[in-house]
């Protein structure tokens, strides 16, 4: 890595990316896989929905301490950790239904592991990655999630078919080994001197050349700094964040987790026989999001827009996009209607993370990992509601005698996450801001 040309904060970049790839490629298979598992045993929708969110309780428990442990030990150990843990518990847990309990421990242990992930991500970034880069970084970061979860989109099932569900686990588990010692072996901690040049008039004194690299992102706090918990709690620009998060991931989750069942039951058609159809909304969250973080940074550096406006214009097109494409899945009915309407409402939520998602190093660059920590717990809440409410409301339109093989039936499903989008949208144009509130 040292005979490189580039600077070595891309190679933190890269890693990263590759890293978010992996944890989504986990997200998908496991879905997949149980899926396939469980209807082969005919487990009802509530106890699907009730396995497939038992991660998001435990990824729920582990969003703060994550950002604490990232501050304190270093974003890398914390990342090299939670990977080796849950690449084992991958490896070496059975994929049998009517194991419940095993799996429920399972999952709700992936999840603590997976949890100190995205806070450590966010602290290793503000400590390598300068305000000018932010949001392309964050961006490439990010969309490793659905490059990832377009990747099993397209090869899970088929692996399932021919080698069985427990085949997923084992490749999980390879892949996570895999990157640990990739990460292992080529990140460090920053150092100052990779740094970019930062254009600044000459000063006499070194404290004042350190505050001027200080405020270009490229020194972190000291990790003995006072968190300020109770300004972060009550912080309305905090909020604004948070409230973003937690939509974002509630449509996302319950799209990864509910998608494929929409597909075999009410369009008769499963996630083997559709090709590579299937992979085209994560896909396009991939797209997306690499655009949104370039335009945004070009917005920003060539001073078109304040970073303020610059987050709540990409916020907005994402998230009023979204709703209208969400609200109209349903009203399609037919498979090519469905990928084209789900890969709409993803690709511009995944544009809209160039909002709400870098705005955690907008207003807290010293402390990012927290407040991704204090969003994230959010986000993991959204998936813990949006799952296991998706699973009840269809359990009780089976009761009331509606037919699931029916996309009317489906409506509420989509429509509550695009009623969220546009109230998100408005709570970020109103409270959010580009400006540093937290020194």
């Amino acid at each position: 890595m040292a005979r490189m040309k580039f600077p070595r904060r891309y190679v933190i970049v890269l890693l990263t990316f590759i890293c978010t790839n992996v944890c989504y490629v986990e997200r998908v298979g496991f879905s997949i896989a149980y899926t396939v598992a469980a209807d082969g045993i005919n487990v009802n929708q509530a106890n699907k929905g009730l396995i497939l969110s038992m991660f998001y309780y435990g990824y729920v428990l582990s969003q703060i301490p994550g950002g604490w442990a990232a501050q304190r030990l270093g974003g890398r150990r914390v990342l090299l950790l939670s990977f080796v843990l849950w690449s084992l518990i991958c490896g070496l847990i059975p994929l049998d239904p009517n194991r419940v309990v095993i799996l429920v421990l399972s999952r709700l242990f992936v999840g603590v592991a997976q949890g100190f992930i995205f806070p450590a991500i966010h602290t290793v970034l503000a400590q390598w990655v300068p305000p000018q880069e932010r949001s392309r970084s964050v961006s490439l970061t990010t969309s490793g999630m659905y490059l990832g979860a377009a990747g099993g989109m397209l090869f899970f099932p088929s692996l399932v078919k021919h080698m069985g569900p427990q085949s997923v686990f084992f490749v999980e588990a390879v892949l996570g080994v895999a990157w640990s010692v990739i990460w292992l072996k080529f990140s460090s901690e920053p150092p100052r001197t990779d740094l970019p040049k930062v254009s600044m008039p000459k000063v006499a004194s070194r404290e004042k050349i350190e505050k001027i690299k200080a405020q270009s992102g490229g020194v972190v706090a000291p990790r003995t700094v006072k968190i300020p918990w109770r300004r972060i709690i009550f912080s309305l620009p905090v909020w604004a964040i948070v409230v973003n998060n937690f939509t974002f991931h509630y449509a996302l989750y319950v799209i990864m987790n509910w998608l494929p069942t929409y597909f075999e039951l009410a369009l008769k058609l499963s996630l083997q026989d559709m090709g590579s159809s299937k992979m085209l909304p994560y896909f396009n969250m991939f797209i997306f999001s690499n655009i949104g973080g370039v335009v945004a940074d070009h917005l920003i550096t060539k001073r078109i827009l304040s970073v303020t406006k610059t987050r709540k214009l990409l916020n907005t097109i994402g998230f009023v996009a979204a709703a209208v494409a969400l609200m109209a899945l349903p009203s399609f009915g037919t498979p090519s209607g469905t990928v084209i309407c789900s890969s709409v409402s993803l690709g511009f939520l995944a544009l809209g993370r160039a909002g709400f998602a870098v705005n955690h190093m907008d207003v807290a660059p010293k402390f990012a990992g927290i407040v991704m920590g204090v969003s994230n717990t959010a986000g993991t809440l959204a998936g813990i509601v949006g799952v296991g409410l998706t699973g009840n409301i269809l359990e009780a339109a089976k009761a009331s005698n509606m037919d699931l093989t029916s996309s009317e039936t489906w409506k509420t499903v989509f429509f509550v996450p695009g009623y969220l989008c546009i109230f998100s949208s408005a709570i970020f144009l109103i409270f959010s801001t580009g400006e540093k509130i937290f020194e």
